[in-house]
C-alpha cells in the first residue's frame, strides 16, 4: 500500500504536499465562509469556485503545452510560490479589516492561474519521481495524502473561524508552501525519471488532443470526469447551503461535512492504492454509486443521516478520480503525459466555472436539495451512457451469471457471451 514511499525523492515531495494540503483545504473552507459571510448568497460561493477553476478552462491545454517543455522541478517551485503569496495578501486583507468580495474573487482567480501550470506539472512529476512500477500507487497515495489533510484542514478552519476568524486560516495557508518548497529543493535531480522535454514547435496543442482523439478508452474517462466534476462536485455550494439553510448549524456542521466526506475519501484512496491496478469498470461502478447517493442524501430529513452520507459519498467519489487519474496517466506517452493530465484537468476541475454558478442558482431558487440531486442525476447518467459506450467501443456485452453460488454481472466480449449465459 504504501511501496512508493521507498523513494527518498517522493518521500520529500510527499511529506511537503501533507502540510501544504492542510493549508489549502483551510483556505477553501474559510474563503467559502467569507464569502458567504459578506453576502448571504449561495451564487456568490458559487462564483468564488468558478473563478478560481476559470483559468484551468480557458488556459489549461496551453499550460499543459508549457509543462512539457519545461523542467517540471523548477515550474513547481515557481507555482508554488506565486501560491503562498496569494494566501498571505488574502491573509492581510481580512486580518486588517479591509476585505471585500472583489478581493476574495480576485485572490481565488489568481491561484486558478497558478493552477494553470502548477497541477499538471505537479501530475506528471509524479512519474518522474517514482518512474513506470510504482505509478499507481504514488498517484493514490497522493489522493490519500489530500484527503488525509482535508480530515485535518476543514476541522482546524471550523476552529480558527469560530474562534480567531478567517485571516489566520489565509495566513497558515500562504506559510504552508515552505514545506512543499524546501522539499523540492532537496530533492537529488540525478535520482529522478526524467522525460525528454518537447523542443518548442508549432502544433502541439492540436497533437495532443489528437492524441486523446485517437484513444477511445482516454476520450471517454475524461468526458466521465467533466460531467462528474462540472455536475457532481460543487460541494462547496451544496454543503455550505445544506449547513446554513437547511440545518441552520453553522460553520462547524460545515466543517463536520467535509471532514466525514475526507474520511470517505481517504479510505477510497488507500483502497485504490492496495487495489494496484485501474479498471474501467471499478471507475465507471463507483460513479454510479457516486451519482445515486447524492440522491438519496439530497432527500436525507435529518443533520446526523446527511452526515453519515458523506462518507460513502466521499468513497465513491475517490474511487472514480483515482481510478481516472491513474488511466489517463498509464495510459498516455510520457512525452504527451503534460498536454494530456492538463486536458484531464481542465476538463475536470474546469468545468467548475459551468457547473458551480448553475448549482448555486438551482440552490437560490429551488433549494439545495434540488441542486444537489440534479447533479447526481446527470453524473449517474452519464456513467451509464458511457459504459454503454465504451461497451459498444470494445466489441462487449452484458453478461450475467454464476460464480462461487452468487449472482455476477460484467461486460465480456462478445464471442463470450452463451459461454457464460446465466446458470440455473
Amino acid at each position: 500500500m504504501f511501496s512508493s514511499l521507498n523513494v527518498r525523492n517522493y518521500r520529500l515531495f510527499f511529506a511537503g504536499q501533507v502540510v501544504s494540503n492542510i493549508g489549502t483545504w483551510m483556505q477553501r473552507i474559510a474563503q467559502d465562509w467569507l464569502v458567504l459571510s459578506l453576502t448571504g448568497s449561495a451564487t456568490a460561493v458559487g462564483v468564488t469556485t468558478a473563478l478560481q477553476f476559470l483559468p484551468m478552462l480557458l488556459f489549461g491545454l496551453y499550460g499543459g503545452v508549457l509543462v512539457d517543455r519545461l523542467n517540471k522541478r523548477r515550474a513547481l517551485l515557481v507555482t508554488q510560490t506565486s501560491m503562498a503569496l496569494t494566501g498571505i495578501a488574502l491573509a492581510l486583507l481580512t486580518l486588517s479589516g479591509h476585505v471585500q468580495v472583489w478581493h476574495v474573487y480576485l485572490v481565488a482567480f489568481a491561484v486558478g492561474l497558478a493552477t494553470v501550470v502548477d497541477n499538471p506539472a505537479r501530475q506528471s512529476f509524479v512519474s518522474e519521481m517514482v518512474g513506470p512500477d510504482q505509478l499507481q500507487n504514488a498517484v493514490s497515495l497522493n489522493s490519500a495524502n489530500f484527503q488525509s489533510a482535508r480530515l485535518v484542514g476543514p476541522a482546524v478552519a471550523g476552529l480558527m473561524i469560530t474562534g480567531v476568524g478567517t485571516g489566520w486560516a489565509f495566513l497558515f495557508n500562504g506559510l504552508s508552501f515552505v514545506a512543499p518548497l524546501v522539499g523540492l529543493l532537496l530533492m537529488r535531480a540525478r535520482e529522478l525519471h526524467v522525460v525528454e522535454r518537447a523542443p518548442r514547435g508549432k502544433g502541439q496543442l492540436r497533437e495532443g488532443l489528437r492524441y486523446v482523439a485517437g484513444r477511445p478508452d482516454l476520450t471517454w474517462t475524461i468526458i466521465l470526469i467533466g460531467f462528474i466534476g462540472t455536475f457532481g462536485f460543487n460541494f462547496p455550494v451544496y454543503l455550505s447551503a445544506f449547513a446554513d439553510d437547511v440545518f441552520h448549524a453553522g460553520a462547524g456542521s460545515y466543517s463536520l461535512f467535509n471532514t466525514l466526506m475526507a474520511a470517505g475519501s481517504l479510505a477510497g484512496a488507500l483502497l485504490a492504492a492496495r487495489r494496484g491496478t485501474a479498471k474501467l469498470r471499478v471507475m465507471l461502478a463507483a460513479a454510479v454509486a457516486f451519482g445515486g447517493l447524492e440522491l438519496v442524501a439530497a432527500a436525507a430529513p435529518s443533520l446526523w443521516l446527511f452526515s453519515l452520507l458523506m462518507v460513502p459519498l466521499g468513497m465513491f467519489g475517490m474511487t472514480v478520480n483515482v481510478t481516472a487519474n491513474t488511466t489517463v496517466q498509464m495510459g498516455t506517452d510520457p512525452a504527451m503525459r503534460g498536454r494530456v493530465m492538463a486536458l484531464y484537468m481542465m476538463v475536470f476541475m474546469g468545468g467548475s466555472p459551468i457547473g458551480a454558478p448553475i448549482a448555486g442558482w438551482i440552490t437560490d431558487a429551488y433549494g439545495v436539495r434540488a441542486g444537489l440531486a440534479v447533479g447526481g442525476t446527470i453524473a449517474a447518467a452519464a456513467a451509464v451512457v458511457i459504459g454503454l459506450v465504451l461497451a459498444r467501443v470494445g466489441n462487449l456485452r452484458l453478461a450475467v451469471g454464476w460464480h462461487g453460488g452468487h449472482p455476477r454481472v460484467r461486460f465480456v466480449p462478445r464471442e463470450q457471451q452463451e459461454q457464460l449465459a446465466p446458470v440455473a
